[in-house]
């Protein structure tokens, strides 16, 4: 398939930037997204011009960093689907697509398509973690965990921290992301100890970070690849009111 391509091309941080069009030819419908990508930047290469910029690692959608807003939407138009994971077989010959960044104050952009998302990794070192002896790995079984909790807590830990919920919400609220990290943690009985310090301290990061807050557009909720619920937000809310109540 022949496919015309708008990318966004920006050389650094301080450069205004501005959107690029490329025709690509010859497009196998077997190729994910992020092999069409790569075909394009054989060919600027080739032709002395500079590759475009994006993130990738494991192309399988258990990282995380393939980030891209395809057509309008955070990895593209179907459900559940990161940006590796999308197959050129999704779109038409003759098809034009538009491929962005995240657009997000708090992932300022770095180059082209990738951008910083180190605020999710200082929202999870304010306390995404549990300080409590949990045993070796042979005594994982011995644990007394209900299948509900341990469910639950599986829904949670399901999140890669793309940031797709950041990019689709009208906010660029963290708020999925940030409760899905409270939520695994706070479900199990190692989490309890520190299950309210743990809201209260990864809240107010997530807010000095810059994200925006939640309005319940539940965007996020549709634009997760891994189909994390909003229902982690009421739990989320729900701990850091009671962090502050047994802060006075």
């Amino acid at each position: 398939m022949n496919l015309r391509l708008h990318i966004w091309r920006q050389s650094g941080p301080t450069d205004t930037g501005m959107m690029k069009t490329y025709d690509l030819a010859d497009v196998s419908e077997h190729m994910s997204f992020l092999e069409m990508l790569d075909v394009l930047n054989e060919q600027l290469s080739e032709r002395g011009e500079e590759p475009v910029a994006f993130e990738h690692d494991c192309r399988e959608g258990i990282c995380g960093s393939c980030g891209m807003v395809i057509n309008g939407r955070p990895h593209g138009p179907l459900p559940r689907t990161t940006a590796c994971q999308l197959h050129m077989r999704t779109f038409k010959d003759g098809d034009e697509i538009y491929i962005e960044p995240w657009r997000a104050r708090a992932f300022p952009v770095v180059r082209d398509l990738v951008v910083d998302r180190s605020s999710f990794d200082r929202i999870i070192q304010s306390g995404g973690f549990v300080s409590v002896n949990t045993g070796n790995a042979q005594d994982g079984n011995t644990l007394p965990i209900s299948k509900k909790d341990a469910d639950y807590a599986m829904d949670a830990a399901a999140c890669i921290g793309c940031g797709a919920c950041v990019a689709a919400c009208p906010n660029s609220s963290a708020m999925l992301f940030t409760s899905a990290k409270i939520g695994h943690l706070g479900a199990l009985p190692q989490g309890q100890a520190e299950r309210y310090d743990r809201a209260e301290n990864m809240v107010l990061t997530m807010d000095a970070e810059g994200f925006g807050a939640c309005t319940n557009h539940y965007e996020c909720e549709a634009a997760c690849p891994k189909g994390i619920s909003a229902d982690f937000i009421a739990r989320m809310n729900r701990d850091f009111v009671m962090a502050g109540l047994l802060n006075r």
